[in-house]
């Protein structure tokens, strides 16, 4: 059994999540996300870390596949870069949900960065669209055969729609790899769930790892309270949330809770995704 790691991202940060995990002679990409507290090299993974098979290869040369857990930016930001501008046009692998939303979050962001900001463009619109057309997607607990050698299972993550947790065997090893996963089910999606594995290595985030943190329960009261004194109170509240999905969960939640109490006051939701 030979299992080698290279963190490129989110090693003891939060952001450009990217873990190269070689695997008894095969090498796997797991995410390839971007930094969003960076405008500079920073923003991306160091893909020329990446070991090559010998000189003048390519990333097709070095690497069996990529997989992607979900569609969040921190996860996929730095796919159409790698694949489009740095050269890879090998396997990728994702749910049917992160292929259908990945897209619009990386147009959004190529909008946002470039149109309105004026950034330096890093990828185009185009470019988002040839490297979907790369992506192979999968369903949850298909075990798809990547090559005679390699084989890769998807579970459900909780999350976000469509977030997943990969398992991957080489001969007599296996890992499972989560990026984010949650455990608590919320009012839209469940809690993660995955079949008991023989494995030799997981590769889990762990952003709240060393964190207590109330339950889901106490958070949303206080949450809903806060919100219901202002509003009572002639005020207006707002609320940043950058998660896709996230959004989603706390107009759920807004809505149960302006029904049951009966409030008029209005919701507006704005988003760039519109």
């Amino acid at each position: 059994m030979a299992i080698d790691c290279l963190v490129l991202g989110a090693g003891q940060e939060v952001g450009k999540s990217c873990v190269v995990v070689s695997i008894n002679g095969k090498r796997i990409m797991f995410d390839c996300g971007m930094h969003m507290g960076y405008l500079d090299r920073r923003r991306y993974p160091d893909f020329s870390l990446i070991p090559m098979p010998e000189k003048g290869s390519t990333f097709d040369d070095a690497l069996d596949c990529i997989i992607i857990t979900h569609f969040h930016l921190d996860h996929v930001g730095a796919l159409p870069y790698f694949t489009e501008v740095c050269g890879y046009s090998g396997p990728i692998y994702m749910t049917y949900p992160t292929k259908a939303l990945a897209p619009l979050m990386l147009e959004d962001y190529r909008k946002v960065m470039v149109e309105r900001r004026g950034e330096e463009e890093q990828f185009t619109s185009d470019h988002i669209i040839q490297c979907m057309k790369k992506v192979i997607a999968v369903d949850l607990k298909q075990t798809v055969q990547v090559d005679k050698d390699l084989q890769i299972r998807a579970y459900y993550a909780g999350h976000v729609l469509g977030a997943a947790m990969f398992y991957a065997k080489v001969g007599d090893s296996a890992i499972l790899y989560t990026g984010d996963y949650n455990m608590t089910p919320d009012r839209h999606l469940g809690a993660a769930q995955v079949d008991r594995l023989d494995l030799d290595l997981i590769i889990t985030e762990s952003t709240y790892a060393t964190t207590i943190r109330d339950s889901k329960y106490v958070r949303e009261r206080e949450f809903l309270k806060a919100v219901h004194k202002c509003v009572s109170g002639g005020g207006k509240v707002l609320i940043p949330t950058f998660a896709l999905g996230r959004a989603q969960e706390l107009c759920i939640l807004l809505e149960d809770y302006w029904e049951r109490m009966n409030l008029k006051v209005p919701i507006y939701f704005s988003a760039g995704l519109l």
